[in-house]
């Protein structure tokens, strides 16, 4: 019988005194900004993760999922396992809209409110859900939506 290897490593090559500092939804997307691709961020939806640690340093930006014009899966193992794999403490869930509405739908509120539970269990604070546009965006935690 032969059965698969499997390793948990983690490496950064990034000092953590020069990782950004997430204060607010603000911080947030302004990192976003610079990781985001603005060239299809009209035409076609991402979801994306910030990883960060205890002092709400960023880890990292993992992209979750590339799907069309109206919508993409994101995968609540794939989103734990990257946080786990990056000893995150908590995380940040993004997603764009390319019609440039930043209201979120139910299935945008539905799925926050099951990656959240999941967070609570693995002990990995949900501590916002952003969509952007082209033009700003809407944060889940400043409008009490967390």
């Amino acid at each position: 019988m032969t059965v698969a290897e499997v390793q948990l490593i983690y490496r950064s090559t990034v000092k953590s005194s020069l990782r950004p500092k997430i204060n607010s939804s603000r911080d947030a997307f302004e990192v976003l900004k610079k990781h985001w691709n603005y060239e299809i961020i009209e035409f076609i939806e991402e979801f994306k993760v910030m990883l960060l640690n205890r002092a709400n340093r960023v880890l990292g930006l993992i992209d979750i999922s590339l799907g069309g014009t109206t919508g993409t899966v994101a995968d609540p193992k794939v989103i734990f396992a990257a946080a786990i794999k990056s000893n995150a403490c908590g995380i940040i869930l993004v997603h764009n809209h390319p019609s440039g509405n930043l209201k979120p739908s139910q299935a945008d509120i539905d799925l926050t409110r099951k990656i959240k539970t999941g967070g609570q269990i693995l002990d990995i604070g949900v501590l916002d859900h952003i969509i952007i546009t082209s033009e700003s965006f809407f944060s889940f935690t400043d409008e009490g939506m967390i």
